[in-house]
């Protein structure tokens, strides 16, 4: 039987390098992320709800799609932002319910669903547990002003555009404290699978 493991924190939390942890490690991945571009790809359905939504200003004459002029967007305008999301996410679910099926029939013991906005959508529903990476909001806004070379005022516009990563907190399962370095953070990922009982290498099995 397979452990449905969800996985999601907050921009600039870290929840993508403990994602590459357990990649790392060889535990399957299904990245929503992954989805999120897979589905608006030219020729996929995700595409032609962008251009019903915005128009044509927001995709390149070769059918991709402007991503720095619909990110500047939706940041800004919680209204579009929501429309998007509504648009997109059947196509995303369906993508993420073909991964893990396909990880469920290959054996995988454990499947980790990197989902950034899990509890937006309700994904919990379909995880046996959720794991949240954590940081403190003072130390997501300094992150995510240097990651992304940012203003102070354009980085917590991003942050306050999201579900509170202390509400997340709250919620999860398994709360992983990433305000320190990154060793500490995966010591905490491996205790975890330790006491759930997972192979340190789980190709192996």
């Amino acid at each position: 039987m397979t452990f449905h493991l969800g996985l999601t924190g907050s921009i600039a939390t870290g929840k993508s390098s403990v994602s590459q942890h357990l990649k790392a490690l060889g535990y399957p991945i299904v990245d929503a992320d992954l989805g999120s571009r897979a589905v608006v790809e030219p020729g996929q359905p995700g595409l032609e709800a962008i251009r019903e939504l915005f128009g044509e200003d927001y995709i390149f004459p070769n059918q991709t799609i402007n991503r720095k002029k619909l990110g500047q967007l939706i940041f800004a305008d919680d209204q579009a932002r929501q429309q998007l999301n509504q648009a997109l996410q059947p196509h995303i679910r369906q993508w993420i319910s073909q991964e893990t099926q396909a990880y469920e029939e290959a054996g995988h013991r454990l499947v980790v669903l990197d989902i950034p906005l899990l509890y937006e959508e309700g994904y919990q529903e379909i995880c046996d547990q959720v794991m949240v990476v954590y940081c403190s909001e003072s130390t997501q806004l300094d992150r995510l002003m240097a990651r992304d070379q940012l203003s102070e005022a354009e980085a917590f516009q991003r942050i306050c555009s999201q579900m509170s990563i202390e509400r997340k907190a709250e919620w999860a399962d398994v709360l992983i404290d990433n305000g320190r370095d990154l060793g500490y953070t995966f010591q905490q990922v491996d205790a975890w699978l330790a006491i759930s009982g997972f192979s340190p290498n789980p190709v192996a099995e």
